[in-house]
């Protein structure tokens, strides 16, 4: 009998998706709607909880390390899809040509970064970026007479230091996304466009972009939320979670100090809600923008 009902067609595929609702439900659904219970309340670990309203989201709005750590995350956000979208895509388009020699070697070089631990490459990029004239890059300015920087005490400075972080990690990863999109194009639009006498750059912007329009939103989405939810290679590249005037702080990161460093759950709580709200926002949007919610006719 209870085979029969397993097998049934009726049953088949909720049972298939069963462990992904009950996933989905106990390490997502669940969690959210605790912290979004604890946001409205005063709580700390061996202190109990106590209901305060509202009061943790009227002081995040005029908490100047907070709006600091917002500022920081948006700007990072905003640099990394300056870079992280365009060049990925020109990489793929440059190496899917069937011209183009090597491929399997530049796919591995461009990718190896993501392999590896962002522990490793933020301590890597603290020394490259250290403020002795032996580091790196101060090497590097030497050879042009330029004098030893400290990168990583000025906010520009620092912005410069985790945006080269960002790009080495990730541009072999949304490459290989923009190389999917590209190998699902089919070679035959681009043998009638030559006949038709197009150049490489129409080819590129009246084919390649269009058709790779689902991928790039995809990659779109997904940078925005990685750019947003950076902790880890700006806690490394500053050795810590107190970079000088906070010119290294994230939204995550603030999160982290309240909650783990402080011990203040309960503002830390509304900390992430607030972060979750920007990054649906701001996703939601761009997909709107983009047609993603368009009936197809």
């Amino acid at each position: 009998m209870l085979k029969k009902f397993l097998y049934s067609q009726k049953v088949a595929p909720y049972v298939f998706v069963l462990p992904f609702i009950l996933v989905f439900i106990i390490f997502w659904l669940y969690p959210l709607g605790n912290s979004f219970s604890m946001s409205f309340q005063k709580t700390t670990l061996g202190q109990g909880a106590q209901w305060i309203g509202t009061d943790n989201y009227t002081k995040l709005m005029g908490d100047g390390v907070f709006l600091k750590a917002v500022t920081n995350s948006v700007i990072y956000m905003v640099m990394t899809l300056a870079i992280l979208i365009p060049f990925p895509m020109l990489f793929a388009v440059l190496i899917n040509n069937k011209f183009m020699w090597g491929r399997e070697f530049f796919k591995s070089t461009f990718f190896f970064p993501a392999l590896t631990s962002v522990v490793v490459a933020g301590t890597i990029f603290r020394l490259m970026f250290g403020e002795m004239e032996g580091s790196l890059i101060n090497s590097f300015l030497g050879l042009f007479g330029m004098e030893p920087m400290k990168f990583l005490k000025g906010q520009f400075t620092g912005y410069i230091a985790l945006i080269a972080l960002a790009t080495w990690r990730w541009t072999g990863v949304n490459m290989l996304y923009f190389l999917s999109g590209l190998q699902n194009i089919p070679e035959d639009y681009y043998e009638a466009a030559s006949i038709d006498g197009a150049s490489p750059f129409q080819k590129f912007t009246r084919i390649t972009m269009p058709l790779l329009k689902p991928t790039t939103i995809y990659v779109l989405t997904i940078s925005i939320y990685a750019g947003l939810a950076m902790f880890i290679e700006s806690m490394m590249l500053w050795n810590g979670n107190n970079s000088p005037k906070n010119i290294g702080l994230t939204i995550v990161g603030y999160l982290y100090r309240q909650g783990i460093e402080k011990n203040n759950l309960g503002y830390a709580a509304a900390v992430g809600i607030v972060l979750l709200a920007i990054t649906m926002v701001i996703n939601l949007t761009q997909l709107a923008f983009s047609g993603m919610f368009k009936k197809e006719d």
